[in-house]
């Protein structure tokens, strides 16, 4: 199993367009094949500095959903509205305690 971490920074005025968007197709992002979870997270101490934390079968499985077009139309959508560019993490889980 990949974990995926990904941290964006979004512009402050469009916070509440960015989670619309992600509203929009979460559950699309999270039926895709080999993905098990997804979520939003949101830094407690600055606005705007959010996380996707998903859960991926495999590298396989995670290159297809980059490859695609919901990856590809989502992305184009959402990153006009960040302000850094964005940083991610692809993890293998070691122990689960």
């Amino acid at each position: 199993m990949i974990i995926r971490i990904v941290k964006l920074s979004i512009v402050p005025d469009q916070i509440a367009r960015f989670q619309g968007e992600f509203d929009l197709v979460s559950e699309q992002i999270r039926n895709f094949p080999g993905c098990s979870h997804l979520e939003l997270l949101e830094d407690i101490k600055v606005p705007g500095l959010v996380f996707t934390y998903s859960y991926w079968e495999d590298e396989k499985s995670l290159q297809s959903y980059q490859a695609s077009d919901l990856f590809k139309s989502t992305w184009a959508k959402v990153k006009p509205l960040f302000n850094a560019k964005a940083e991610a993490w692809s993890l293998n889980g070691i122990r689960n305690i």
